[in-house]
């Protein structure tokens, strides 16, 4: 959930991407139509005579008929998502525990709660307001027949909703979501290259000592900041702000989040606007930031390596995915440098450099993964395949990583046969990287 704040405007930021925006919305929304059937009055003339068969024709047939609809719906709704519960804990068990957050609180899922929730509502209210007269007016019934359509609605929903949990725990799709997600994330750096306003800068800023600093007003993991409105609050002073963290970062009060260069400190109102652009949330978010996605992946890979669950397979799947997310980035280069339309500098960022997501991703699987054959040839391959996109200090990184999974092999070539598999496979296939052709044999 996001983090506590008492600004209005970050409040409401925060509630938009919770899980109970799209619940309460549809909520409201089951709430008028209630309110519009209980509430007017509607002269049966108005009405069409041909709905008169509609009617019902005696008061506790109505009440019955709603009493039993809402019994159903609660123990639909709890029979759903406790079944659901249980399938995602053991995903999370198997595969990571932020899976089972990132899951329940995908939208069609919060679609689903929120029928549910306002088809109960409905019918409560339809039971607890009282009728007016001995039977249902023609206008009531409607609205009661409206409720039995609402709940077979919902019984369509919960042949969807169980369907698409249960595909969704599944390891292939759980890892391509990722997959799609970050690379999503990618497309919007690269979309970015695109202007003049976005510009990289392969030098550090240089910030000046007499620069004001911009204190975070609460605690939480930051992942979104409306760069463009950062720069035109940057130009309204004249100024450049120097964000001093990154996306996904958990920053603490009072933490010194931007660094601000201008002819005169910034006013309250100002620093105010400026921390408003930011939004906060509880977790990581592979869909706004591609580190999330790569990491995610990671801690899929290592935790299929432990030995409750010693699942290799899920662990090269992910060593694939995660070399084609990196193949990506290593075809772009993310800007940290925002402008004005008149070329002057307005914000600067710190992106990661790609010898530094690599070491974050690969490492941890080597690390867990390093007494494993298949493992080590995963990463080889994964490694020859990134030093075709590689400049020459990304095919440095990759070369120093390549010698330590070769190190590891060495270790694991027990016999002739061994080393035989890895030798015919060493330098198979097109790549930059410079290998050994034979695994040294070791001495006797």
């Amino acid at each position: 959930m996001p983090s506590k704040s008492t600004n209005p405007l970050q409040i409401l930021k925060n509630f938009r991407y919770s899980i109970a925006f799209l619940p309460s919305l549809l909520g409201l929304i089951y709430f008028a139509l209630a309110l519009g059937i209980v509430v007017p009055y509607v002269d049966p003339a108005a009405l069409p005579d041909f709905l008169d068969w509609l009617k019902f024709k005696e008061q506790g047939t109505a009440s019955a008929l709603l009493s039993t609809l809402i019994a159903g719906m609660i123990s639909l709704m709890v029979f759903s998502f406790s079944m659901v519960m249980t399938v995602l804990s053991q995903a999370g068990n198997n595969f990571s525990h932020k899976l089972v957050f990132g899951l329940v609180s995908e939208r069609p899922y919060q679609r689903v709660l929120g029928h549910y929730l306002g088809t109960i509502l409905f019918i409560l209210i339809l039971l607890t307001v009282p009728l007016k007269g001995e039977v249902p007016s023609l206008w009531r019934s409607l609205g009661i027949y409206l409720g039995v359509i609402m709940v077979m609605h919902c019984l369509g929903l919960f042949v969807f909703f169980i369907h698409n949990v249960s595909q969704s725990v599944q390891i292939n799709a759980i890892t391509a979501g990722l997959y799609d997600e970050t690379r999503s994330a990618l497309a919007r750096l690269e979309s970015r290259e695109d202007s003049e306003r976005w510009r990289y800068s392969g030098t550090s800023p240089i910030i000046d000592d007499a620069s004001h600093a911009v204190l975070s007003n609460y605690s939480g993991y930051i992942q979104q900041l409306d760069l463009e409105a950062v720069a035109k609050l940057a130009e309204r002073i004249d100024g450049v702000v120097h964000i001093n963290f990154s996306f996904g970062d958990y920053t603490v009060k009072d933490f010194p989040l931007f660094k601000v260069e201008s002819p005169e400190p910034p006013g309250d109102k100002w620093r105010a606007s400026l921390l408003g652009e930011l939004v906060y949330v509880q977790g990581e978010s592979p869909g706004d930031i591609y580190r999330d996605g790569l990491t995610q992946l990671m801690e899929i890979a290592i935790k299929a390596l432990s030995p409750g669950i010693n699942d290799p397979g899920t662990a090269r799947l992910c060593i694939h995915q995660l070399t084609g997310l990196l193949t990506r980035r290593l075809n772009l280069t993310p800007c940290n440098m925002l402008t004005d339309e008149k070329g002057h500098t307005r914000v600067t960022w710190h992106e990661e450099r790609f010898d530094s997501l690599l070491y974050r991703v690969f490492s941890p699987i080597f690390t867990y993964g390093k007494e494993d054959l298949s493992i080590n040839m995963a990463l080889l391959q994964a490694l020859k395949t990134l030093s075709l996109y590689a400049g020459t200090v990304e095919l440095d990184a990759l070369q120093a990583h390549a010698q330590r999974v070769i190190g590891a092999l060495e270790g694991l070539a027990r016999d002739s046969l061994d080393r035989q598999f890895i030798n015919e496979r060493l330098n198979n296939g097109e790549h930059r990287l410079d290998l050994p052709t034979l695994l040294p044999v070791p001495q006797p």
